[in-house]
């Protein structure tokens, strides 16, 4: 009989169009606004960073998923009207701040795309329709991305005169090179599954119907092997992208040392 110690570990939270659902090892976030194509603003910005925030230890992994027809669309158009979302700065409020309040503004909002990286979750984006603007660099926040054969992706930030803000830049580049990057922004053409696969966008494109199951099969795939190996797996990869040959070496023997002494029962 299982103790109530021993029992896994529930959450539940729902606010501003994000909800968050924990079951034991596995997160589910969800964008839950469909009428709206899950536009996003930044309430709901201030909800995925609350989401992250609270998430318990006991969770390895967290997927993350649009409700409705779409993952995403992008940001909520009222953002560029003159009066914007009521409570909330215009466009034209941010322009004029200082730029160090204009900078912390911003660096705000992209705390809602910066936690899908931290090192002892491994994140899923589960993408379907569009994932457009923010969309795309939420999707792009996550470990791995597995899409519907119906998915569209878009950066259509520079159309607007802008430029993508919210973190999707570098996985972007880490992904598709700086030729490919640069046509895929400054264009804002859809990718569509096949190339998204073909590319490094998406790990794997199935139909719109099997999408739930493929991403919850990945998640029990990585929840298979022991979570420190997970862990130190996940944080050496990431550093390997800046790293030299010889210091990812030399980063590779340390981790191998952290496993083999925590194996033997000699960690600390």
């Amino acid at each position: 009989m299982t103790s109530a110690a021993e029992k896994p570990e529930t959450l539940q939270f729902e606010r501003d169009g994000v909800r968050l659902e924990v079951d034991g090892a596995v997160a589910v976030v969800t964008l839950a606004n469909p009428s709206k194509r899950n536009a996003q603003n930044f309430a709901m910005w201030r909800a995925l960073t609350e989401a992250g925030r609270i998430l318990p230890g006991s969770v390895r992994v967290a997927i993350l998923k649009g409700e409705g027809a779409s993952f995403s669309a992008g940001l909520d158009r009222q953002a560029f009207t003159p009066e914007g979302f009521e409570g909330e700065p215009s466009f034209i409020d941010l322009a004029r701040k200082p730029d160090e309040e204009l900078d912390a503004a911003i660096a705000g909002y992209q705390e809602a795309f910066t936690w899908w990286r931290r090192p002892d979750v491994v994140t899923i984006a589960a993408v379907q329709g569009h994932a457009i603007g923010a969309g795309f660099q939420l999707a792009l926040a996550c470990d791995l991305r597995v899409v519907a054969d119906d998915v569209q992706f878009a950066m259509r930030e520079t159309s607007l005169g802008l430029v993508p803000d919210l973190t999707g830049t570098k996985p972007l580049l880490d992904i598709v090179g700086y030729s490919r990057a640069l046509e895929i922004c400054a264009t804002g053409r859809y990718v569509h599954a096949d190339e998204a696969v073909r590319i490094g966008l998406a790990n794997i494109a199935v139909p719109r119907a099997e999408l739930d199951a493929a991403a919850n099969d990945l998640a029990a795939a990585l929840l298979a092997a022991p979570r420190d190996a997970v862990v130190e797996t996940k944080a050496l990869l990431q550093g390997g992208t800046t790293r030299s040959y010889d210091e990812q070496r030399a980063a590779e023997r340390a981790a191998q040392g952290r496993r083999l002494r925590d194996l033997a029962g000699l960690g600390e």
